[in-house]
């Protein structure tokens, strides 16, 4: 399969009210959603006396928030947001509270407003809400590599283990501290040279059990395949920590896909600022985690959500 990949002329730059939609430096697939300093001060008031203890209880307060931020914006926004992340030739964006609060609440209230812009999140059973929120710290004893810091968290979708759809990935950082290293790895399944072997390979659609380690609160096993289409096109469920191979040659084919992930050269870094986030079409585009330099102050703190489009 030959790569798509876009250049950032070739996409145009969306304005409208309040905001300005447009490519992204950083990756040549992904935009950058800018918001002006009016709309996210006004955003931030309008919501003040919503606590996210309202967000967890009572479910139709978090299309509230959505509808609060509507307002500031024109009617074309949330059209142009659920395009961005169907569309297969990107997928993705970054927006951010453009440093107007660090309050941990108020990352909650933006990054809600902008999930449900695109769908609902699923239930998240490692926080027992709709979404979670974790640190990476100097040490750790978790069984995944999800808070480990020191080792390279290889490239995966979400909601490997789960029985419901996973559509879209938002992933929000809240803090840092003396942290080196860590960057977001990104890679969209279009740019990977070797699809087309893994893809059309035998292996590709044999069902596979995913089981999760007890952190995650789920004792189900699901059965999915690796590669499934969408749209005619090619979509991807894997991570290698959750998925148990029954044979030899299940296992070397899964070893061999990632590790040709993992050395690809679509593979790219990505700084993710406090109080900014991502969200990224899950079906197509993987995600990781690079290792940190070693450090006993190290702490980030970072906001999940995943979930399944409208």
């Amino acid at each position: 399969m030959e790569l798509t990949r876009m250049k950032q002329d070739e996409r145009s730059v969306k304005k409208g009210k309040g905001y300005e939609i447009k490519p992204s430096a950083v990756h040549e697939r992904l935009y950058v959603v800018e918001l002006e300093e009016e709309v996210i001060t006004r955003f931030f008031e309008d919501v003040r006396e919503i606590s996210s203890q309202q967000l967890v209880y009572i479910p139709y307060m978090r299309f509230i928030l959505t509808e609060k931020l509507l307002r500031l914006l024109d009617e074309n926004f949330q059209k142009a947001v659920r395009a961005i992340l169907h569309d297969r030739q990107t997928g993705g964006f970054t927006v951010g509270v453009n440093k107007q609060t660090t309050d941990p609440e108020d990352y909650v209230k933006f990054s809600t407003a902008f999930s449900h812009l695109v769908g609902i999140p699923n239930f998240d059973a490692m926080s027992g809400n709709y979404y979670a929120r974790f640190s990476v710290k100097h040490t750790d004893t978790s069984d995944s590599y999800l808070r480990q810091a020191y080792r390279l968290f290889t490239l995966h979708t979400d909601g490997t283990y789960v029985d419901e759809a996973t559509d879209w990935l938002l992933m929000m950082k809240f803090e840092e501290q003396q942290a080196v290293g860590g960057r977001s790895r990104l890679l969209h399944l279009d740019d990977w040279e070797e699809l087309e072997r893994f893809y059309q390979h035998p292996m590709a659609s044999q069902r596979l059990i995913y089981k999760a380690p007890p952190s995650k609160n789920v004792v189900k096993e699901v059965f999915r395949t690796t590669f499934y289409e969408q749209n005619n096109e090619p979509c991807i469920c894997f991570i290698d920590q959750f998925v148990h191979p029954e044979n030899i040659a299940q296992a070397t084919y899964l070893q061999e896909l990632s590790r040709s992930m993992e050395n690809s050269s679509a593979t790219k870094g990505l700084e993710l600022p406090a109080g900014e986030l991502i969200m990224l079409n899950n079906r197509f585009w993987l995600h990781g985690r690079e290792a940190f330099e070693e450090n006993t102050g190290l702490h980030r703190e970072l906001l999940r959500q995943r979930g399944r489009f409208a």
